[in-house]
């Protein structure tokens, strides 16, 4: 009885030990800044409330203003980013998906890319085993 109180505790362990960690996820938030003069905000002033939480940078140029998201271990998407009260000036509050332009899973968008990428590499690959195989010999 010992020896199997020691194996299902061995067990439990094992299976802790080989369970799939949540990776980091990063989330690109476009802005338009016209939307934000009109809300009376600022990118800094959203950026302030996810950078305590969060780690965060902000791009502003010549393009549409720019907030990528870092966020450690977690298990939601850009749909439950978006649900993210975000305060305004006026003690008012609103979801980041009202203010923001656009909001992207770039993890997401990374993996998609990566396989494309590599069914692409490999139709090029067969394309050139096929060629190699179709043209004669002089």
């Amino acid at each position: 009885m010992k020896s199997l109180g020691i194996l299902v505790i061995a067990l439990f362990m094992s299976l802790s030990v080989l369970a799939k960690e949540t990776e980091s996820k990063t989330f690109l938030v476009i802005f338009k800044s016209k939307e934000l003069k009109s809300l009376n905000t600022s990118m800094k002033e959203i950026q302030s409330q996810f950078s305590s939480a969060f780690k965060t940078r902000s791009y502003a140029g010549n393009s549409e203003l720019a907030m990528i998201i870092k966020i450690p271990e977690c298990e939601f998407d850009a749909c439950f980013l978006g649900q993210f009260l975000v305060s305004m000036n006026k003690g008012k509050d609103m979801k980041l998906q009202e203010i923001a332009f656009r909001l992207i899973d770039m993890t997401a968008n990374k993996k998609s890319l990566d396989t494309y990428i590599t069914a692409f590499e490999e139709s090029q690959q067969k394309k050139k085993n096929d060629k190699r195989n179709t043209t004669p010999a002089p």
